[in-house]
């Protein structure tokens, strides 16, 4: 697995919409709606991005997706609580990567128990709309939608023993919902490559 780390799209870019199925839901989703699908069985609704949005690219069966997943989830789920929308892309080449197509990836969200709408971007357009790099990719959307936080959810990896605590994230979005200026430092995500076909 060769790390790719993100390219760190300019602060203040606005939020490109997509408009991609929602593989929990079925229903569509864009970039204004994103926070607000209502998911049938999820116990945590995702609220309508009153206070910004957080994007996450990610897929099935990177190893850095796995190992942070359940923390992505848990910091996406609380913020919901506090007005973030919430939504997660995968871009993969399914022909490729057949452990991230549609079907697999309802499973895997059902499986950590996703309280926001899982997309596929078939085309890739989206993905590179965003300059994704690698997965986990992480962008933090303010009310105006423009970016205020592109980076790491933490200093964590696969083997190198710092814990999964969703620092960098939390520590942006506690910024972000204090109307503080956007952190100054902001550490690259790394992960898999997007699989592009």
């Amino acid at each position: 697995m060769a790390l790719t780390e993100s390219t760190m799209l300019p602060l203040g870019t606005t939020a490109p919409d997509f408009n991609l199925p929602d593989t929990i839901s079925g229903k569509t989703v864009t970039f204004d709606n994103a926070g607000g699908v209502q998911i049938p069985g999820m116990e945590t609704p995702s609220i309508a991005g009153a206070e910004g949005t957080l994007v996450y690219f990610i897929c099935n069966h990177c190893p850095y997706v796995i190992h942070t997943i359940e923390e992505l989830v848990a910091v996406a789920t609380e913020y919901q609580k506090k007005g973030i929308g919430a939504v997660a892309i995968s871009s993969n080449d399914v022909e490729r990567y057949p452990d991230d197509s549609p079907e697999k990836m309802r499973e895997f969200a059902h499986h950590y128990n996703f309280t926001f709408p899982y997309l596929y971007d078939e085309s890739q357009e989206i993905a590179r709309a965003y300059d994704a790099a690698c997965t986990p990719d992480i962008y933090l959307f303010n009310t105006a939608g423009e970016l205020y936080y592109r980076g790491r959810l933490d200093g964590s990896r696969p083997g190198n023993d710092t814990p999964v605590n969703g620092a960098d994230l939390r520590a942006a979005l506690d910024s972000l919902l204090n109307g503080e200026p956007t952190p100054e430092q902001q550490i690259p995500s790394a992960g898999c490559g997007i699989k592009w076909r």
